[in-house]
């Protein structure tokens, strides 16, 4: 699972070649959605061409009326969770019924991604493909590490 969503990271950072993210404000400002994270540079390590970069924009242009309400129904999801938890008064019932709704938007939208994800990928060569795949590779093992020192950390904690 978690390589499926490095991948899908990734390949978002390169969909986001020149600040070209659906949830971006058009000023240039912060996303209005949840976005995914990327390195600011990956889009420029990447090599894209000016075609390359033209392309994606498209694609992302294509594809912003199916995302973008998908971003707002996953915030206004989150608003609600966080109005439950700030009411006083705790409804289990309606906590679930909240990450349920919540849960079902998020995984339309990590299909809506892939698709995207999916047709930028088509764009890129063969040698910016094998770089992305090191890449991701390099990103996963960052990541694993990461996670294992956070579990040595978090084993150490109750003893302090």
């Amino acid at each position: 699972m978690f390589k499926f969503v490095a991948v899908m990271t990734v390949f978002a950072a390169v969909l986001c070649a020149q600040g070209q993210y659906p949830g971006r404000d058009k000023s240039g400002g912060p996303p209005r959605g949840p976005r995914p994270w990327w390195d600011g540079n990956i889009a420029k390590n990447a090599n894209l061409s000016d075609a390359q970069q033209t392309q994606i924009k498209q694609i992302m242009a294509k594809e912003k009326p199916a995302l973008e309400p998908l971003f707002q129904q996953e915030m206004q999801s989150h608003e609600q969770m966080m109005q439950l938890i700030q009411s006083g008064s705790f409804d289990e019932a309606k906590a679930t019924a909240i990450a349920n709704q919540g849960a079902q938007i998020h995984a339309q939208l990590e299909v809506q991604h892939a698709r995207v994800a999916s047709e930028a990928y088509q764009v890129l060569t063969a040698e910016q493909k094998t770089k992305l795949a090191q890449f991701i590779t390099k990103r996963e093992q960052r990541f694993e590490q990461h996670m294992q020192e956070q579990g040595a950390h978090s084993e150490q904690a109750p003893n302090q």
